[in-house]
């Protein structure tokens, strides 16, 4: 016969909560595998020992937090309804099946206080060390890139200013490198040239100031902001996370972060490669690299030559003479170097006038071709090499299982695609925080199978 029982809503049930959470519920690795107790030192400078009312449970407080950025809730308001649903969320922050789950104000108030502090770059960084510590990173090899983040702000609401940007033409070591190399070549020294301030018109919004207008070919036009990100690639764990806005160039900020990384975590002696997309194929970077000897591999450009012409690849250098020979056997000289450390080497005017390829070869009306040479085209070249090599391209492909995995988990499972603030600092918590679910959630995986 068919019934219904219409009042089981009202019935009454002795049961534990610790019964209604799957056994192989993510929250149970992470609760058995993860000691968060460590959060409590970290938050005392924040509260006052000796007056005010009694807090919420700082742990509390962060847990809940951690499975908003875990399960992509974008909100506190749903937050606090999916804590008061959910049995697992319950007890996974410690709460009853009767107590009352803090208000979403409080967990407003609660953000806002991080991101006006470093704790959670300092959460971030503990976790990083504990992963260390379990030997999940090794510190060998670091992939790096970036992606964007769609602002929290409309592309159309914005209004162009003048923006003074400080530009210096040279950095000191190319400064010292171009001048050695005019004195080497017999050329006289350039005259020091002062910072140039350049005004430059560009699209500011109106709803978020900090992020950048970023045009980009394949990408989407608007106000975004950058994630560059880091990861070991023995078992992914995010190592560095770095916020810009989105018109800032990707090579930018790397030495700087890499340096940054390195001293903390004490890479020092394990850093043996890098792996980076073709936006970081920079002198000074494949200088930089050279120099520490970290075995680099680095995405080359593509470079399309003028239709018609001779590509410069057919021109040879000889390093012992310091000239090109072009297809026909004839020597390009060295001119002089420029102050950003290209090297101009000349063909003669009257040889090229006779050569049988000149329309080949050159549409200057002086009928001459003109090579430049980087001064750290050396390392350039090494870094090229090391690309073709068969572990180096191992290491570059290495990007796609790692970097690039990372950073479409972030956006798919964690709800990094669009910011959720406005405002670096808040972005850059929203960031730290999306990698810091992520290296717990493979800190636990990792120690669960150990176990299982």
């Amino acid at each position: 016969m068919l019934r219904s029982n219409s009042n089981i809503q009202n019935s009454y049930e002795f049961v534990c909560l610790e019964d209604l959470v799957p056994q192989n519920h993510q929250l149970r690795k992470i609760h058995k595998h993860v000691d968060f107790s460590f959060i409590l030192e970290k938050v005392k400078p924040y509260y006052s020992v000796d007056n005010g009312r009694p807090s919420v449970n700082s742990i509390m407080l962060f847990k809940m937090m951690f499975i908003g950025y875990l399960y992509g809730i974008r909100s506190e308001r749903q937050l606090e309804q999916e804590v008061q649903l959910n049995n697992a969320y319950r007890w996974f922050v410690g709460l009853g099946l009767t107590d009352r789950v803090p208000d979403h104000s409080t967990l407003s108030l609660n953000r806002k206080r991080l991101a006006d502090s470093n704790l959670v770059q300092e959460i971030f960084d503990h976790i990083v060390f504990k992963a260390i510590e379990l030997r999940m990173v090794a510190g060998r090899v670091l992939v790096t890139d970036s992606t964007h983040l769609k602002a929290n702000a409309n592309k159309r609401k914005f209004v162009k200013q003048e923006v003074e940007k400080s530009v210096k033409n040279y950095l000191d070591e190319l400064d010292a490198a171009v001048e050695a190399d005019r004195a080497s070549n017999g050329k006289k020294p350039l005259k020091p040239r002062k910072v140039v301030t350049e005004k430059k018109e560009t699209k500011i919004s109106t709803t978020d100031p900090e992020s950048g207008y970023m045009v980009r070919d394949g990408k989407p036009e608007g106000f975004f902001y950058l994630d560059h990100r880091t990861v070991d690639h023995k078992y992914n764990i995010v190592t560095d996370v770095h916020i810009t806005p989105g018109n800032v160039h990707d090579s930018t900020p790397y030495l700087d972060r890499l340096e940054l990384q390195v001293k903390k975590f004490g890479f020092e002696q394990s850093l043996e490669a890098v792996a980076l997309d073709a936006g970081y194929f920079t002198a000074s970077i494949c200088r930089k690299l050279h120099k520490k000897n970290i075995y680099a591999v680095i995405g080359g450009r593509s470079f399309t030559p003028v239709k018609g012409l001779i590509a410069k690849w057919r021109f040879k250098y000889d390093p012992e003479h310091n000239v090109y020979i072009c297809p026909q056997k004839h020597e390009l000289p060295y001119s002089t170097t420029d102050r950003d450390g290209y090297r101009h080497y000349k063909s003669d005017p009257k040889i090229c006038a006779a050569c049988p390829m000149l329309h080949e070869c050159t549409r200057s009306k002086k009928k001459q071709r003109v090579l430049t040479r980087h001064v750290w085209q050396d390392s350039k070249e090494w870094v090229k090499q090391n690309g073709r090599s068969r572990s180096g391209k191992y290491l570059y492909r290495l990007r796609y299982q790692t970097v690039e995995r990372s950073f479409a988990d972030a956006k798919e499972l964690h709800g990094l695609r669009y910011c959720r603030f406005r405002g670096q600092k808040k972005v850059l918590e929203q960031a730290l925080m999306t990698a810091l679910v992520q290296n717990v959630k493979k800190i636990a995986n990792h120690l669960a199978k150990q176990v299982g």
